[in-house]
């Protein structure tokens, strides 16, 4: 059983997200919040495998919200959603911790396979559409956000546990390649690259896929094109 806390300001968002996933057999409602305090209260409380997290809430909101719990060690997985598919908060909030996101108009089947997805530890978002939508939104950042993009001087620290085959995985994981993708051109096995990946996360800290592709991109193992 996955679950699940409801985070979003409006009460008929609530209402529909929690008679959707309460129509599942393998998921339930744990909790409902309608700003960031209370999310992180209910959080602690209910130690939910997945948070829907709305990003413009009153007071404290989404992003900060997912920062705190996150940098408190908890297994919760957050699920960002949003209004807009390119709306830069939602690239913030890849960067405070959650494990992905998706627009509110988005299917209920879209929605509760990422849930699913979430809960199992993979990334919402699919690989082969990755790297197109982090291109958009640092395209869709302030000026002074968008220059970290540039060249970085020195090497990343958070480079330096990495093999050179980790270091080549982890580029072609921020360009959006696929673990079948990756076997296919390297001539490796999908069960290595499995194994690869664990390692990446494993020593770089990152928590998921899209964790994994936001760090290429900060490190500059990936630009924007």
């Amino acid at each position: 059983m996955t679950t699940v806390l409801i985070a979003d300001d409006q009460p008929m968002q609530r209402f529909g997200f929690r008679m959707l996933l309460e129509s599942q057999d393998d998921m339930t409602v744990v909790g409902e919040a309608s700003n960031g305090t209370e999310a992180i209260r209910l959080v602690d409380r209910h130690h939910p495998d997945v948070v829907l997290m709305d990003i413009r809430m009153p007071g404290l909101d989404g992003i900060e919200a997912t920062r705190r719990i996150i940098a408190a060690g908890a297994r919760t997985r957050i699920l960002i959603v949003t209004t807009f598919d390119l709306d830069e908060y939602a690239y913030d909030g890849l960067r405070a911790g959650a494990s992905g996101f998706l627009v509110k108009d988005a299917q209920p089947e879209e929605l509760l396979a990422g849930i699913r997805a979430v809960a199992a530890g993979d990334a919402v978002v699919a690989p082969s559409l990755t790297r197109r939508l982090l291109d958009a939104y640092i395209h869709h950042l302030p000026p002074a956000k968008a220059k970290a993009a540039a060249p970085a001087p020195e090497e990343d620290p958070r480079l330096a546990p990495l093999t050179d085959r980790e270091r080549e995985i982890l580029t072609v994981i921020g360009q959006g390649w696929s673990n079948t993708e990756i076997a296919e051109r390297l001539h490796v096995a999908e069960s290595t690259v499995k194994t690869h990946v664990g390692r990446i996360l494993a020593k770089t800290g990152a928590r998921d896929r899209v964790q994994a592709v936001i760090l290429a991109y900060d490190t500059h193992l990936v630009t924007p094109t």
